[in-house]
């Protein structure tokens, strides 16, 4: 069985109560796949797949090193985090702008309050910029994602795969200048999840 990394753990008050709770944020092994994906149905609903966002991340493997779980006391999968490899368009000499894709992130509802959404963004934001990568582009609350640098502005040239307010369509430079001159549709550029394993997920 593969070794669970632990990367930080947290101890976090419960709203209401004199009470805390503690949580781990660690690198996802495969064996959290089955816990994260009813997590994302809880937190996302049924509708989550047919987002512009998962026309990227379909039959693609999440970048090397990227992926995150939130784990409780009880080892209780309470969060998750993606990022996925991407080509943002060309910039202005024709040559691909490579970057990560960011989601989903989602949190279980009996862990709201507790600041896992951040902690999460935190290591993933962390792990990119220490793994060289220049820019990471994402889908969500502006408001939200603003705390972490994302912006609306330095997407304005780029586009997804399909429909997406433009309020919500944000980017965070790694690298100052990364998005320079970076114009075109987003397309997936990750590894491809092996056929076999394909076959296993979509039943």
């Amino acid at each position: 069985m593969p070794v669970t990394v632990v990367e930080h753990c947290i101890v976090a008050p419960v709203s209401g109560s004199a009470a805390a709770r503690g949580y781990c944020i660690v690198a996802e092994t495969p064996e959290l796949a089955p816990a994260r994906e009813r997590l994302l149905d809880r937190a996302m609903g049924a509708d989550r797949k047919r987002k512009s966002s998962e026309r990227l991340r379909r039959g693609r493997l999440p970048s090397e090193g990227l992926a995150f779980a939130a784990l409780d006391e009880t080892g209780r999968i309470i969060g998750t985090v993606r990022l996925w490899d991407v080509t943002a368009g060309t910039d202005r000499a024709g040559s691909r702008v490579r970057a990560l894709l960011l989601g989903p992130l989602a949190v279980d509802p009996s862990a709201e309050g507790m600041g896992v959404g951040s902690e999460l963004m935190r290591a993933a934001v962390s792990a990119a910029t220490a793994a060289g990568h220049g820019a990471i582009i994402l889908v969500g609350d502006a408001p939200y994602y603003a705390r972490f640098g994302f912006l609306a502005d330095l997407t304005s040239t780029l586009a997804m795969p399909g429909p997406v307010e433009r309020s919500r369509f944000l980017a965070l430079e790694l690298k100052p200048g990364h998005l320079d001159g970076a114009a075109g549709v987003l397309v997936a550029s990750g590894r491809r999840v092996a056929a076999g394993r394909a076959m296993r997920l979509a039943a």
